[in-house]
């Protein structure tokens, strides 16, 4: 696992900040892969999704290895993890992409819910997706799946690198969840992000005002003068931003 520790205040302006914002900040550091493909929360929340990854990986099924029994073993991968995941992490589960099978449901999910885990994301479905979207926890999927992840998925290990989504994530990478979607943040850089995302989202948000009320975007939106530099300083103040 990563030695970097998310800290409250890079927490805490993480929470605070879109994706979209922090996809440009990590593109800037010539980083362009970093939002998970076809991914979407199971229902909108107020708060995002931040925390550490805590990884699970699985493999395409072979039957004779994949019965129910399996569940009677209590460091079964899938089973493991939900139990040893910390709590204020993110759970993330590389399912291949295929959501022919669920990588989880709402018992589970609940468990990591009341354990504090930040959220839960995979790239393939969750079943119980109706009582998994009214939990209080954030949780990201590709589509609904009833068939039990045996059917198609063998949780194989955990809190390794995994690939989610087209993505690569290694444990103790960042997790931002938001409305729109999942972005993770190498680990390294998590501190220097939420700062920069920090006064983006300021600038962005005195644009929108700007532009709601009739401004060009042009030498605004991106800032490419001193003029609007020298506005927004202004505007900051008067919103104590």
């Amino acid at each position: 696992m990563s030695e970097f520790v998310l800290t409250r205040e890079t927490r805490e302006k993480l929470m605070g900040v879109a994706t979209p914002t922090i996809a440009t900040a990590l593109f800037k550091r010539g980083l362009r892969n970093q939002f998970i493909q076809d991914v979407r929360p199971l229902s909108a929340k107020a708060q995002n999704m931040v925390g550490q990854a805590f990884t699970l990986r699985y493999i395409p099924a072979r039957e004779d290895l994949n019965t129910l029994d399996v569940f009677r073993n209590p460091e079964h991968p899938q089973r493991a993890a939900v139990e040893k995941c910390p709590a204020g992490f993110v759970l993330v589960m590389d399912s291949r992409k295929d959501a022919r099978a669920a990588s989880a449901g709402s018992i589970l999910i609940s468990r990591l819910q009341v354990r504090g885990v930040a959220g839960v994301v995979t790239d393939g479905g969750f079943r119980d997706s109706p009582e998994i979207a009214n939990l209080e926890i954030r949780s990201y999927h590709n589509r609904p799946s009833a068939p039990t992840n045996l059917t198609l998925h063998q949780a194989i290990e955990m809190n390794v690198p995994i690939g989610c989504g087209d993505v690569a994530v290694f444990p103790g990478d960042v997790i931002v969840g938001d409305n729109e979607g999942v972005i993770v943040i190498p680990a390294h850089l998590a501190d220097e992000i939420a700062a920069e995302t920090v006064e983006m989202t300021a600038y962005e948000d005195f644009v929108t005002e700007q532009v709601l009320a009739g401004a060009t975007i042009i030498g605004l939106y991106p800032a490419t003068s001193d003029a609007p530099r020298a506005k927004f300083a202004e505007w900051r103040m008067g919103n104590g931003r």
